[in-house]
């Protein structure tokens, strides 16, 4: 998302933010991935490079529906923690 949002301008963001969470509600993998096509194409009239951050991205954002439902919350990023230093972890 990160990547994503900082190809807007920063008073688009939360508009975009928002059609990009409209992936994440979807129940299936098919249905996310038509969502995430359908938000990359109205991106793609105003914010190009951002549709194409998203399009790129789509095997790496979907990646969690391969996963049953019930552990997909369970699912989350890591990356904080790989910014602290070895010592820290």
């Amino acid at each position: 998302m990160r990547n994503l949002l900082a190809q807007v301008p920063k008073a688009a963001q939360p508009m975009v933010a928002a059609a990009v969470r409209t992936v994440f509600i979807q129940p299936d993998q098919a249905s996310a991935g038509s969502q995430l096509h359908r938000v990359a194409a109205t991106l793609e009239r105003r914010y190009p490079k951002a549709a194409e951050v998203l399009a790129l991205a789509e095997q790496d954002v979907l990646a969690y529906m391969s996963f049953p439902e019930q552990h997909r919350r369970r699912l989350h990023s890591t990356d904080p923690l790989e910014r602290l230093p070895p010592s820290t972890r």
